[in-house]
């Protein structure tokens, strides 16, 4: 079951990327995401008031402010580096390889901030993904023109962004039902959003089709799919085997552009692709037991004493 969650997890966050590029040459980053959360939000709001009223019990004021910053964090500030990014020009591949780094960074942090230590065998794992997904882009990189070298830097921005969240959650105590998750950090989005599209004056949206596939697309996909197993899996795996999963994303996402937009893959791209995967079985296999280990010095990723993300529910993304 872990292996068919974290495969459709890669599968429909990597298709965020490509949803981003899709809906870039029809309208203003902050419109698409404005108009792929106000409704959505709306829907959720709906489901929560009628059919998931239980979930709400027993949660505080406090504990849905912590969720609105989860939120804020991990969808809104995450989306909004990646979508203006790849408007500046920066490819959907080089995005998700400035954001495969976030394996290291999480893994660095994990060990002082949630007790959860990294073994030697997971670094030589987690080293070897940033290699493959290194592998995937360079050549696309080089050959991108008219991109000013500090648009390079918001898409890691978003990355920070999405660690911070996902620490922030793991080192919560209080459990939150995935359907109020959901509802909480989309809310949180669709207010920000709409908010900044307002005062850009770009909150109508286009009548293209071009513009209502990209949002439907990244609802469906990106957002349902991608964030809410991106949680699911966090909660089931811990948070290094998680964001190992984040090495494949740059070559899937390069499979993503050959098949959408008839973008070159290539050898350099098949090579990364297999490094990734690697770099997954030496991850998930060098833990005892995928991050719910003892967590005593170095043997897992997870400590058993609560902090692991165990209490994270689904939210939303990418």
């Amino acid at each position: 079951m872990n292996v068919l969650l974290s495969g459709a997890f890669v599968l429909c966050w990597s298709s965020g990327f490509i949803g981003a590029k899709l809906g870039a040459g029809s309208a203003d980053a902050v419109t698409i995401l404005m108009w792929r959360f106000l409704p959505l939000a709306a829907v959720l709001a709906a489901v929560a008031a009628t059919l998931a009223r239980t979930a709400w019990r027993g949660l505080t004021a406090r504990d849905l402010l912590r969720q609105s910053v989860i939120g804020a964090l991990s969808q809104s500030g995450y989306l909004l580096t990646v979508y203006y990014a790849i408007q500046l020009g920066v490819s959907s591949g080089t995005t998700a390889l400035i954001d495969g780094t976030q394996p290291l960074v999480a893994g660095a942090l994990a060990g002082p901030l949630l007790h959860q230590y990294v073994s030697a065998r997971q670094w030589l794992g987690l080293f070897l993904g940033v290699s493959g997904t290194a592998m995937v882009t360079l050549a696309d990189a080089g050959a991108t023109e008219g991109v000013a070298p500090w648009a390079y830097a918001i898409p890691f921005l978003g990355m920070l962004s999405l660690v911070a969240a996902t620490f922030l959650e793991g080192r919560s105590r209080t459990p939150v039902a995935p359907s109020v998750a959901m509802t909480v950090h989309c809310a949180t989005s669709a207010v920000l959003f709409t908010a900044l599209a307002t005062a850009a004056g770009a909150a109508l949206p286009p009548a293209e089709p071009s513009f209502w596939l990209a949002v439907g697309w990244l609802v469906v996909l990106a957002t349902l799919g991608g964030y809410g197993l991106y949680w699911l899996v966090l909660r089931r795996s811990g948070v290094t085997a998680v964001n190992t999963l984040m090495f494949l994303m740059a070559p899937v996402t390069a499979v993503w552009g050959a098949l959408v937009f008839g973008e070159p893959f290539g050898a350099q791209t098949a090579v990364g692709l297999v490094a990734g995967l690697a770099a997954v079985v030496i991850v998930r296999s060098g833990g005892g037991g995928g991050g719910k280990g003892s967590g005593k010095g170095g043997g897992g990723d997870g400590d058993g004493d609560g902090a692991r993300a165990k209490e994270c529910s689904p939210a939303e993304v990418h």
